[in-house]
C-alpha cells in the first residue's frame, strides 16, 4: 500500500479537527449512523470497495473527495484502488451512534429513541421497540411521499 488515511489532504469544513486527527493517526475513519463524512485523498481515486455496504456507504463525490455515511452501527473496511488497482485507503469504517441530544428510554426489554433539541420527538433508530420503529417509519414515508408529491406539484399517495 502506498500510502493510508495519514495521507488525507483535508476534510469538509463542518467537520471538526479531532475526526481529522483520529483518521491521519491511522485509528481508522469513525463516523455517526445517518452522518456523513468528506475526505479529500492526494490521489485520484478508480474503484472504491466497502466490505459491507450495509454498515457504511461510500461514493467518490469526484476522484480526489470521498464521502462516508454511516448506515448501521458496526465496522466494515474501505478500499480505494487507483487506475493501476493499486491501493490508495485501506482502512477500518465504523459507524456509531449518535449521542447528542438523543435519549433512549428502556422499559423492560423494550427500547425507544428520542431526539431532543429541546423538545423531544421519537427517532428511528436500530434497536428500538419493533412497534415503535414501525409505527415511526411508515409516518417518515409517508411524509417523505407527501414532499416529494408537493416539490414536483404532483398528487400526493392515496394510503387506501
Amino acid at each position: 500500500m502506498r500510502t493510508d488515511f495519514k495521507k488525507l489532504i483535508g476534510m469538509a469544513s463542518l467537520l471538526a479537527a479531532a475526526p481529522c486527527a483520529q483518521a491521519a493517526a491511522g485509528e481508522g475513519v469513525h463516523v455517526v449512523m445517518d452522518h456523513a463524512k468528506v475526505f479529500r485523498i492526494e490521489e485520484p481515486a478508480s474503484s472504491v470497495i466497502v466490505g459491507n455496504p450495509l454498515i457504511a456507504d461510500v461514493v467518490m463525490q469526484d476522484r480526489y473527495t470521498v464521502v462516508v455515511t454511516g448506515k448501521l452501527y458496526g465496522s466494515t473496511n474501505l478500499v480505494i484502488l487507483d487506475a493501476k488497482n493499486e491501493p490508495i485507503i485501506d482502512e477500518v469504517v465504523t459507524v456509531g451512534s449518535p449521542t447528542a441530544n438523543t435519549v433512549v428510554v428502556t422499559r423492560n426489554a423494550v427500547q425507544d429513541t428520542y431526539s431532543c433539541s429541546p423538545q423531544c420527538d421519537p427517532t428511528l433508530k436500530v434497536g428500538n421497540s419493533e412497534t415503535g420503529f414501525k409505527v415511526l417509519a411508515e409516518q417518515a414515508s409517508s411524509r417523505n411521499d407527501l414532499s416529494l408529491g408537493a416539490a414536483t406539484g404532483s398528487a400526493a399517495p392515496s394510503s387506501n
